[in-house]
């Protein structure tokens, strides 16, 4: 992630939420910055470091107890390549016996029988790998290193051996857009549990390939067609970073006269659009907690500060948990609290993480801007 030179306005005269506390659903913790890949589209623009400010083991199990204080979630133990830390088995257990649920998300690469053995033993219960291309060529050319598709399948392969579930995650750009049903398909064949699609939010190496995100109208048309693979595919289904989807969701239950079921716990919770804030979080390698990987807001360190204590009461969480601080036409948009816009993308085209969101087709019903 590159430092930005444009700062978000105060918003400290926005109401805050009505309660502090926000139910702390998912955490996606950068455990390190070190990579083995340099994918196109890295947030982190991750290299193989070292980097430093790095959280010592003592201060990642400190911080676990303190994640457990707040709440009950599942964690995301991401990167960089996670595995790249030494002692990611040992804060794998910890979180596992305190009770949460840990998860990984490796690219596959450095998956060995030992490594995912020791997975298993650390009580990893799912991974989730990428997949950006159903072939090697599309694959390797997004991840920017020879041989990471094979790689990842045998990984794959590696992990479901010993046991260990997984979910295959795609990031939609216009060079693969038409291979999704194809990625969809090799996720069946490969026996995953699960399918999250994520759209381009254009931030770290993002930047550098914005003129690949998919426009206003193939981002419905995409959202669309993954509506109509729910009855389809074995594969839970979610979409992240795609807002949208969860009003396409209610709009197309509605005209078929169904009623729209959500699942509300796990990985595949499909609950609302943006959760950055309201139910998620990130957590940097330095220790930095954001609202989500791609928004860039400084909301405090838990070298500082206590987990729990910018959780419950950093000013840009306290924001987000009122869809009333939205402006432009999410603040009049009838979905805001099912969307609620893509904040990250609202920050990168704006400044502003509570405008309106630039990817949408969708006018309100009721054309009252809120400025």
């Amino acid at each position: 992630m590159t430092e930005h030179t444009h700062t978000h306005p105060h918003h400290g005269h926005h109401p805050h939420a009505e309660k502090k506390g926000s139910e702390l659903r998912l955490v996606a913790w950068e455990v390190t910055r070190n990579c083995n890949l340099s994918c196109v589209h890295c947030r982190a623009s991750a290299t193989m470091g070292p980097y430093t400010g790095e959280l010592e083991t003592d201060a990642c199990l400190s911080l676990i107890d303190d994640i457990k204080e707040t709440g009950d979630p599942i964690v995301i133990l991401t990167g960089g390549e996670p595995l790249l830390r030494p002692d990611i088995f040992e804060i794998a257990r910890y979180g596992t016996d305190k009770g949460l649920r840990m998860v990984m998300a490796p690219n596959g690469t450095l998956i060995s029988e030992a490594a995912a053995k020791r997975m298993a033993d650390a009580g990893i219960r799912r991974i989730s790998i990428s997949l950006d291309g159903a072939t090697r060529e599309k694959h390797d050319a997004f991840r920017g290193v020879p041989g990471a598709f094979e790689g990842a399948l045998k990984g794959i392969r590696i992990a479901k051996a010993v046991g260990i579930e997984f979910q295959i995650n795609t990031t939609i750009t216009k060079s693969n857009l038409d291979e999704m049903p194809k990625i969809q398909a090799l996720a069946v064949e490969l026996g995953a549990v699960a399918h999250h699609i994520f759209l381009l939010v254009p931030t770290g190496r993002g930047k550098y390939i914005a003129d690949q995100a998919i426009d206003a109208a193939q981002y419905e048309t995409a959202l669309n067609w993954f509506y109509d693979q729910r009855d389809k595919t074995p594969l839970q289904l979610k979409a992240t970073c795609a807002p949208h989807y969860y009003r396409i969701l209610r709009q197309r239950a509605s005209e078929e006269g169904k009623q729209v079921t959500f699942q509300t716990h796990g990985l595949d919770a499909v609950t609302r659009g943006c959760l950055g804030g309201t139910g998620f979080c990130f957590i940097s390698h330095t220790g930095t907690v954001q609202p989500c990987g791609f928004l860039e807001l400084d909301c405090g360190n838990v070298k500082r500060t206590s987990f729990k204590e910018i959780w419950n009461h950093a000013e840009p969480f306290l924001a987000l948990r009122n869809v009333d601080n939205l402006t432009g036409k999410c603040g009049c948009c009838e979905y805001r609290r099912v969307c609620g816009g893509c904040r990250a993308r609202a920050y990168e085209a704006t400044g502003d993480y509570l405008s309106e969101e630039p990817l949408c087709t969708y006018q309100p019903a009721s054309k009252k801007q809120k400025n």
